[in-house]
């Protein structure tokens, strides 16, 4: 029978992104906790070459690491009109024709060789009554043998013309920035429209500990935005996550956000795509990355527990991360190329503290190193001061050197700055009238989530005066 695997964990925002698809979707799969099931773990390493990647599809065999829904989408024939399923093989004629067909017209499905799989052959029996009849497609469920290319038309809506909802605003973006843009247009009568690539709530879902968010002495990143997401929801706001925009089009006063399936339709343009974490450039980070070197504490870090780890970075998020990272592991050694610290005094002051975490400061790392299998074996860095060079060994390592803005979808439309931050003046205005901007993607920005709860709010209005006028 057709089987779907789906290795991950609880922790991991991807993952979840991808359950929360299926389920909405009424796709069954098994899902395998890789912090509860070792053997799953190396698996999943052994699929992806070494890396650590979650999550994993296993769909009949073929692997799948960290699909997004467009993916999943396309992998298992989701559709509007339904999950198409094509039952076929490769040498029959009818089969290519409706596998063109399909293809040509913008529909998803999942092709299922008869001639690899014997289940498929079974299912294919029983439903024409013991007779082989290929192609044989299965919309939710129900079975549709040899259908013409008028009957596929019919069945799936193919050709019938959308008619697309205008939108007040289109907000590119799930964060702090996002969701908070949306509460305010949705509070002011405003349709909005979050479209997100990945999942809700932005670097700071990623976030353990937060505990400078007016309001909470302490709360995680994923229950801040969860919360900001339940009141966007609540007051009206149209959410959709694996969407990844391709471009930006205006025409007669409206902006046309498409992406690889869909094309959204809005009054304005809300750029709050966030940032993402700066790499050292060195040898050795390429070929280790989801190997050894990792972004994101929340997300790897458990797969580093009682072991030995290094972070590399001496700025708040650097010093967060790693005090995180002590609550659980063995070992945390933290390199600085600096003498000083540039984090706040309370994360300075907490490493005191802690027994497990060491500093390296004033060296600056020149290499990854990997033993003679390929895995991670720890960081050389060199002395500033005398030259001197060191090996420093861990399990593992987390970059946190700064972050590059997302705004690559918006080169040649709007104005970046020379490190790819958007300009804005106003009221969060871009270059362009419609367009504008919040988040850790504008310059200027404080990489901060109460910042860009501000930011959002900033936008809103520069959103509401624009469409009053």
């Amino acid at each position: 029978m057709n089987t779907l695997k789906l290795y991950g964990a609880d922790w991991c925002p991807d993952c979840r992104r991808a359950k929360a698809y299926l389920k909405e979707n009424n796709i069954d799969f098994d899902f395998i906790d890789v912090d509860l099931d070792k053997n799953a773990t190396a698996l999943v390493e052994k699929i992806n070459n070494g890396k650590r990647i979650i999550p994993t599809i296993d769909l009949n065999g073929k692997t799948f690491a960290n699909p997004n829904n467009a993916v999943l989408a396309d992998l298992l024939g989701v559709n509007d009109a339904g999950v198409v399923q094509l039952f076929g093989a490769d040498w029959c004629p009818d089969c290519r024709r409706v596998k063109r067909y399909l293809s040509d017209n913008g529909a998803n499905f999942q092709f299922i060789d008869v001639d690899v799989h014997d289940w498929a052959t079974d299912m294919v029996e029983e439903i024409n009554n013991g007779k082989r009849i290929i192609p044989t497609v299965l919309i939710d469920g129900k079975p549709h043998t040899n259908p013409d290319n008028n009957t596929l038309k019919e069945l799936l809506n193919v050709d019938v013309k959308n008619e697309y909802k205008l939108y007040d605003t289109i907000i590119i973006g799930g964060g702090a920035a996002g969701l908070t843009t949306s509460i305010y247009a949705q509070r002011d009568r405003f349709d909005s429209l979050i479209l997100e690539k990945k999942t809700i709530g932005g670097n700071a879902f990623l976030t353990q500990k937060i505990e400078n968010y007016p309001g909470f002495t302490n709360i995680s990143g994923p229950d801040l935005m969860n919360k900001m997401e339940e009141q966007a929801r609540t007051y009206g706001a149209t959410i959709k996550t694996g969407v990844n925009v391709e471009s930006i089009v205006e025409k007669d006063g409206k902006f046309y956000v498409k992406s690889a399936h869909e094309t959204f339709i809005g009054r304005s343009v809300v750029a709050a795509t966030g940032s993402t974490y700066r790499k050292l450039g060195i040898v050795g980070e390429e070929e280790l990355i989801g190997s050894g070197v990792h972004f994101c504490a929340t997300c790897d870090g458990a797969f580093y527990r009682h072991r030995e780890v290094v972070v590399i970075g001496g700025g708040n998020s650097a010093l967060e991360e790693g005090i995180f990272l002590a609550g659980f592991v063995k070992k945390v050694k933290i390199i600085h190329r600096d003498f000083d610290f540039s984090a706040s005094s309370t994360y300075v002051e907490k490493l005191d503290s802690l027994e497990n975490i060491d500093t390296y400061c004033n060296k600056t790392t020149t290499e990854f190193v990997a033993d003679g299998d390929g895995n991670f074996k720890g960081v050389r860095v060199k002395d500033n001061a005398t030259g001197e060079e060191e090996l420093i060994t861990g399990d593992g390592s987390f970059i946190f050197i700064g972050l590059i803005p997302n705004t690559k979808l918006f080169k040649g439309l709007i104005a970046l700055n020379d490190a790819g931050f958007i300009t804005t003046k106003g009221l969060a205005e871009t270059s362009v009238k419609g367009i504008y901007a919040a988040g850790d993607c504008r310059e200027g920005a404080i990489a901060q989530v109460a910042a860009a709860t501000g930011e959002g709010v900033l936008a809103s209005y520069g959103i509401k005066d624009f469409l009053k006028k």
